[in-house]
């Protein structure tokens, strides 16, 4: 199961670059997690496909091992919840640290920010 890597540094001032880079690893890793479980899923709806048409040790066999699937797809999908949600409260407690820090920059930023949106949403 991919894993979503965290930096070691929650403390630590972090340029905005890097939160854009985590962003991104964080996305395409939670993707390649959603991927695997949808897969898994469908592995064990197949399994269960075909053992509805078999009896005996045979049909017993296949929906343990459907059971099997659909286990490591939510345990898969709790991971990567408390994954993101750790990747998430790092970014927050980062972005807190480098605001307070750089209070100026930060109000800029936001100041900017409310600016283009007052600029697109008066032209609409």
């Amino acid at each position: 199961m991919p894993r979503v890597i965290l930096s070691d540094n929650i403390g630590a001032s972090i340029a905005p670059h890097q939160h854009l880079e985590e962003n991104i690893l964080l996305e395409s890793n939670l993707k390649a997690v959603n991927d695997d479980v949808k897969k898994l899923i469908n592995d064990a709806q197949a399994l269960f496909l075909a053992a509805a048409d078999l009896t005996g040790d045979k049909a017993e066999e296949m929906r343990n091992r459907g059971m099997r699937l659909l286990d490591r797809a939510v345990l898969a999908a709790q991971g990567a919840q408390a994954n993101a949600m750790v990747a998430g409260r790092e970014m927050a407690d980062s972005a807190e640290v480098y605001v307070r820090e750089n209070p100026w920059r930060a109000l800029a930023a936001a100041a900017g920010v409310g600016f283009l949106a007052g600029v697109i949403l008066a032209k609409k």
